[in-house]
């Protein structure tokens, strides 16, 4: 199976929904953020592996807390996948943190920023140029 078949990409999209619902509903480890999410999943063609990459929305130590319970419930998750998901392998998976919510609600934030100190600033200037 290559990388990029459609087989491939299925499999992927299943084993994402799969482990959202488990990080989600099943998982009663406190350390783990209820904000987290799985960004995308990327199981290699032979099944044997798969990255996960979670994203949380809180400060570093919810971040690293949550990669800490999510890799101690590694097992758990795997059996989980196993009874969910009929594959000839279930894969053995990493978690990877992603950065790419928190980078585009910073962003989304600066935008908006710099959208009302503009609105400010063209507001000072009309009333220069009427006085």
């Amino acid at each position: 199976m290559r990388k990029n078949s459609i087989k491939n990409t299925r499999i992927n999209g299943e084993v994402q929904k799969v482990l959202a619902e488990i990080i989600r509903g099943e998982i009663k480890d406190p350390r783990i953020s209820p904000w987290t999410s799985v960004v995308a999943v990327e199981v290699a063609p032979d099944l044997k592996t798969c990255k996960a990459w979670i994203s949380v929305l809180g400060d570093e130590e919810a971040k690293n807390n949550t990669l800490l319970g999510l890799r101690s419930a590694v097992g758990y998750i795997k059996r989980q996948l196993a009874k969910t998901i009929n594959l000839r392998n279930t894969p053995e998976i990493t978690f990877v943190m992603d950065q790419s919510i928190e980078y585009g609600v910073n962003m989304s934030r600066k935008i908006d920023e710099v959208i009302a100190s503009d609105a400010g600033s063209a507001g000072e200037a009309e009333e220069e140029t009427e006085a």
